[in-house]
């Protein structure tokens, strides 16, 4: 008996200890986070709860961000992906922290975000006294109080594109959506409480935040004759109700006769002003915090965002784009027929022509070149260019038809309308009452090439006759002994032959060609596209395409470096980016070796960029950013990491609609090693090549991000890094860009840089972070650099990017000794 009452009570004394951390953490979990307390960005990292453990303050990875976002979410809620009422923001983009940044509550600053590096990231820039501690409350909002409990910062006054029950938006306050679900950069629509007290849901242009007049929604809430019946504020209050507050004390509510919940407690809410550009209130019952459900919607405006037409922009969706609604009163977004997305990724983007139409006159009759595909109740309002009244249906195809620049015309009654690209604010809906002609080429594709090469299917034929001849002049019994041999013997050879044609070919899919195709394709290899380290480029035509065919100059073919070159061709086949030069098919025919891609029509990026008349600023910007996410592809998403090791403007090609392709990736490993375009035994070319290969250091991913780099300040400035003397000032300090782009950083002389470029002036926050990126890209140290991840987050603004160090210590310090 005394044996089991000492058991009980060690027992009651074991479980006593195991409670008392959990008592603690009961007791102690008030949601108040007391000044030097800090977080880790790590994948498991414990956040800042509120009492009710409803909402978390932390880190949080979403998808496949490389980094953390600083945010609040609904910690309850199930699933993998977090619901976030609200995220850090700093200079257009939100602060993306890398694995190992670190947030700590000071009293100086607040809340205070830093690399792992130590360099501040973003902070909460509290000013009028010092912080004595922080809330996280179960309403949502993150609170920094003075010692005093005066509110000195707090996250309801700092909103992106969420609003929760409690939270009021004063005048200029504003919420801005993503760019889609998962890009959490700044988006295309915006929710604003004007300075006259109109709220108002409108599109914006990217990015310089210029609000588009004609909005989708608008409360109206603004008197000129009358202030006091003006708009004070947008509150959402804890009954669920989200108006207009005049000042008279008039609600004008976003949405009467909602019906909200019942009873309001026991649902969490929150409003949100989505990516597809439509403001919704939402609830998710707390019962179910459990369960794997979705948000439900209460209402949500405008109505219809596809009967919404501005004046100017792409409308809803993106361009050349058809805005339809679904049942649940959401855009869907589709391309009309003969166009497909410009970026695959992006649903809600804009679309471009599959085949362009061309205004050259080349014999055939319009008819020959062009058909029409019909739709009903199509229409983009803000694209006419000519208008007929009275017309017939027949007679507004013909008159599209003969005009070479009508790329649509709408019939409606008794006219007509024609439009031209882009077209802008599509839209299908049953108030158009009419039809869309779509122009369309009548080029059909080309059509799909077969896997086993032709030649071997000749030799086939060839085979055949001859066995046929044989057999009509021998006995059954003959016959049947050589029928078995030779099917024996035919097997054994056909089956060497195709393992080793289609050795590539049945990993990549691509088409083996003979020399003789290639050399009828381009009649003799007459029309010379370019050459390069790789050897000469020349234009053809396969079927009704054409093709870029790449003759490869003394490329190694002997023993096991020929199994090398069979090796990068298979990787290079199974590449599939949007932007990299598509591989279609090879020939290797004895000391033949060349391959054919797809053909791009507006040719080289250096032919574009160096040219009397400059691009446009953001077409620029855009090229630079395709090609970073082209090299981030090679680098880290595609099956076998490849460094390019020859990244310059004339392996950059832009197709019809300049987006830029790079070429010749992963070719770099199959040149005999004195190849090249220095006189040194590295590869690469001179002004691009990082010190690295000088240095006898190991070469890594990194020599493609200094060339980036050297390129980035080719496009930023519109000139080339290395050029003579008779092109340049007389002082020759800008003989090399590279060298002299760091001094006029420093100096504050950007302008000497990039000359006349108004466009560039006007976009100075672009202008700089692009500068700044191209700084780190060609830091001498190769540790210094980012990778393309991080470049390609720089240039998108998802990432701050700090100012950077002088890129070339070394050599400035070898030259001063």
């Amino acid at each position: 008996m005394g044996f089991a009452t000492s058991s009980s009570t060690t027992c009651m004394l074991f479980l006593l200890l195991l409670l008392l951390p959990l008592s603690a953490v009961a007791q102690t979990n008030n949601g108040r986070v007391d000044v030097g307390a800090s977080l880790t960005a790590t994948n498991d990292a414990s956040p800042w709860l509120s009492p009710s453990g409803d909402f978390a303050f932390g880190f949080h990875q979403h998808g496949n961000a490389d980094g953390f976002l600083v945010s609040i979410w609904f910690d309850k809620i199930p699933g993998e992906t977090k619901t976030l009422a609200w995220y850090a923001f700093g200079n257009g983009s939100p602060v993306l922290a890398p694995l190992g940044s670190r947030i700590q509550l000071t009293a100086e600053d607040g809340l205070v975000l830093r690399n792992p590096s130590g360099e501040q990231l973003w902070k909460s820039d509290i000013t009028l006294d010092e912080a004595g501690y922080a809330v996280m409350n179960d309403t949502g909002n993150f609170a920094i109080r003075s010692r005093n409990s005066d509110m000195l910062w707090q996250s309801f006054d700092q909103p992106t594109d969420t609003l929760l029950p409690t939270q009021i938006m004063e005048k200029n306050g504003r919420l801005f959506s993503r760019q889609s679900e998962n890009n959490f950069s700044q988006g295309r629509f915006q929710l604003r409480l004007q300075n006259d007290g109109n709220l108002v849901l409108g599109a914006v242009n990217l990015p310089t935040n210029l609000v588009y007049d004609g909005p989708y929604y608008s409360t109206g809430t603004y008197d000129t004759a009358n202030e006091s019946n003006s708009g004070d504020r947008l509150i959402f209050d804890e009954a669920g109700g989200v108006y207009v507050l005049r000042k008279n004390r008039e609600r004008v509510y976003l949405q009467t006769g909602a019906i909200l919940p019942t009873p309001v407690a026991d649902f969490y809410q929150r409003a949100t002003l989505d990516f597809d550009g439509v403001f919704a209130q939402y609830y998710y019952p707390k019962r179910s915090a459990g369960e794997d459900r979705n948000w439900s919607t209460v209402w949500s405006i405008p109505d219809n965002i596809c009967s919404r037409v501005g004046d100017i922009g792409s409308g809803a969706c993106g361009f050349n784009s058809i805005c339809s609604l679904n049942d649940n009163r959401r855009p869907t977004c589709t391309c009309p027929p003969g166009f497909s997305l410009l970026d695959p990724d992006d649903k809600h983007g804009s679309c471009k022509r599959d085949v362009e139409l061309s205004c050259q006159d080349d014999g055939r009759t319009p008819k020959d070149l062009y058909d029409f595909k019909v739709l009903i109740n199509t229409d983009w309002p803000r694209s006419d260019y000519e208008q007929f009244k009275p017309y017939n249906e027949q007679d507004c195809q013909t008159s599209c038809l003969h005009d070479c620049m009508c790329a649509v015309a709408i019939f409606r009654q008794d006219s007509c309308w024609k439009k031209k690209l882009p077209l802008s604010n599509g839209r299908e809906d049953n108030s158009v009452n009419g039809k869309a002609f779509i122009k369309l080429s009548r080029a059909e594709p080309t059509p799909p090439v077969p896997d086993i090469p032709v030649r071997v299917e000749e030799k086939k034929q060839d085979t055949l006759i001859i066995t046929g001849s044989v057999l009509l002049g021998t006995s059954v019994i003959v016959n049947f002994a050589l029928v078995a041999a030779f099917c024996l013997g035919f097997f054994s050879i056909y089956q060497k032959r195709s393992s080793k044609t289609n050795q590539v070919g049945l990993e990549t899919k691509l088409r083996f060609f003979t020399y003789k195709e290639l050399a009828e394709a381009t009649n003799g290899f007459k029309e010379e596209l370019g050459r390069g380290a790789f050897g000469i480029v020349y234009k053809g035509t396969i079927g009704t395409g054409s093709v870029a065919v790449k003759k490869l100059d003394r490329v190694v073919r002997e023993g096991e470096r020929d199994k090398e070159f069979k090796t990068e061709i298979n990787v290079i086949g199974q590449t599939h980016h949007k932007n990299l030069v598509k591989l279609l098919g090879i020939c290797e025919e004895g000391e033949q070796r060349l391959l054919v891609y797809e053909f791009l029509s507006n040719g080289t990026l250096a032919d574009y960029l160096f040219r009397n008349t400059k691009p446009s600023w953001n077409q620029r910007t855009q090229i630079a950013i395709t090609i970073a996410r082209g090299l981030l592809y090679l680098h880290e998403e595609c099956s076998t990491q490849i460094i390019h090791c020859d990244i310059k403007p004339q392996n950059i090609l832009l197709d019809d609609c300049y987006i830029a392709r790079i070429s010749d990736f992963g070719l770099s490993k199959l040149l005999m090693m004195d190849q090249t375009h220095t006189k040194t035994a590295i590869r690469g070319t001179k002004g691009y090549v990082a010190p690295e290969w000088f240095r006898n250091m190991p070469v890594t991913t990194k020599v493609d991000v200094y060339s980036f780099g050297v390129l980035l300040l080719e496009i930023i400035c519109c000139r080339r890094n290395v050029v003579d003397e008779e092109n340049v000032g007389t002082s020759g300090d800008d003989l090399i860009l590279t060298y002299w782009a760091y001094d006029c950083f420093n100096e504050g002389a950007m302008d000497a840089l990039i000359g006349d470029d108004t466009e560039a002036i006007n976009n100075r926050e672009s202008l700089e972070r692009f500068f700044m990126t191209a700084l780190w890209c060609i830091q001498e140290d190769p540790y210094q650099r980012p990778t393309m991840r991080k470049v390609t987050q720089m240039l998108e603004g998802a990432v701050q990017v700090t100012v950077p160090p002088n890129p070339s210590p070394f050599t400035i310090t070898a030259s001063a000794t």
